[in-house]
């Protein structure tokens, strides 16, 4: 009883450590914040065509040459901008599966969602080639993103126990796997056009280079991202498990289909302009976890944050490595991501 801490003690305690943990919070959104506009600024200046720092300054401004306009506002600009929305999608997708599986392993490549929505592309590829390259194209993917995951929902709903996590793991990596394999037989009825169009938007290749892109991309974050994170409460109390959540008056299933519809829709939709990227939706919430935690009213924008950092990170790298030509972002995420999820796996199971 001696080491018994007084009840009173504790009370004035919780709200230093809450001040606490709010200060480190509030360190990490804006040095995560200022690394993105450091990057941003660098992936102005990033390319075969090389700009001074003055002359992108001046371009920012309105005062630049008509070149510099070009190069930056029809080329550049999209293209970062559509890095930093996809990471962030990615990232939030990641971050939710992860929440609702309950599996630190959980990625939107991983389950499969990303390969459903590259399967339909490809098939409007060699059906309709007019297709490819529209924007037509991120409507399709989100199709087959939704598809592909209201399957492996169905696959893994028991009648009595209905969706258990591990279950859905599995069976989503059973169908992407299914589907992988799909598509390297349609990869063979492709012309060859269409063939290194669709082998370079799997390989995840920011393919949205103009505004349109970004336009097309916007509504589905600015809907889906106030929701999630409306949703912040419900995520930390699944985290709890299905019995404890069940008791505590959450309703399981009604929000787990919510959260899974959010997970693919942002997925979907950010796979349909960034490509078949892996590994962001797995690496950005952990990072965003060890930073800030586990709870989700931290969790979120930690992660929005992180996956955005690293995409518009990598994007910049794959267009500086070799300057005469570009490397596609997801081998450049791909050379990070991959040993990364080694080390969890290896984590997990020990």
């Amino acid at each position: 009883m001696g080491q018994t801490r007084p009840f009173s003690a504790q009370r004035l305690d919780r709200p230093h450590a809450n001040r606490t943990g709010r200060g480190k919070t509030l360190v990490v959104f804006v040095t995560l914040a200022a690394l993105i506009f450091l990057v941003f600024m660098i992936s102005l200046d990033t390319g075969v065509i090389r700009l001074s720092p003055s002359d992108v300054v001046k371009t920012l401004f309105g005062v630049g040459t008509s070149r510099s306009y070009l190069i930056l506002f029809e080329f550049r600009l999209p293209r970062i901008v559509i890095s930093v929305l996809v990471g962030t999608g990615l990232a939030l997708s990641g971050c939710i599966l992860q929440s609702v599986t309950r599996n630190p392993l959980a990625d939107p490549g991983i389950l499969g969602v990303n390969a459903g929505a590259g399967l339909i592309v490809l098939v409007s590829a060699a059906l309709f080639p007019s297709l490819m390259g529209s924007l037509a194209m991120p409507c399709l993917a989100f199709a087959g993103a939704a598809l592909t995951a209201l399957l492996i929902y169905v696959l893994a709903y028991k009648r009595h126990e209905g969706v258990v996590p591990t279950r859905l793991v599995l069976v989503g990596i059973s169908i992407a796997a299914a589907i992988d394999a799909a598509i390297l037989v349609l990869e063979l009825m492709l012309d060859p056009d269409n063939f290194q169009f669709v082998v370079t938007w799997m390989a995840g290749s920011i393919v949205g280079t103009d505004w349109n892109y970004v336009l097309s991309l916007l509504p589905w974050l600015l809907v889906i991202v106030p929701f999630v994170c409306c949703k912040v409460r419900v995520m930390n109390v699944l985290n709890l498990g299905d019995a404890v959540a069940a008791g505590l008056g959450a309703s399981v299933e009604r929000e787990r289909i919510w959260l899974l519809g959010a997970a693919v829709a942002l997925a979907g939709s950010c796979v349909a302009v960034g490509g078949g990227i892996s590994f962001v939706g797995l690496i950005g919430p952990h990072l965003a976890r060890r930073l800030v935690g586990a709870r989700h009213e931290r969790l979120i924008p930690a992660a929005a944050l992180t996956g955005a950092l690293l995409l518009i990170s990598a994007d910049t790298l794959a267009r500086c490595i070799i300057q005469s030509t570009e490397l596609p972002t997801g081998l450049v995420v791909a050379v990070i991501g991959a040993p990364y999820f080694l080390y969890l796996l290896a984590r997990h199971e020990s």
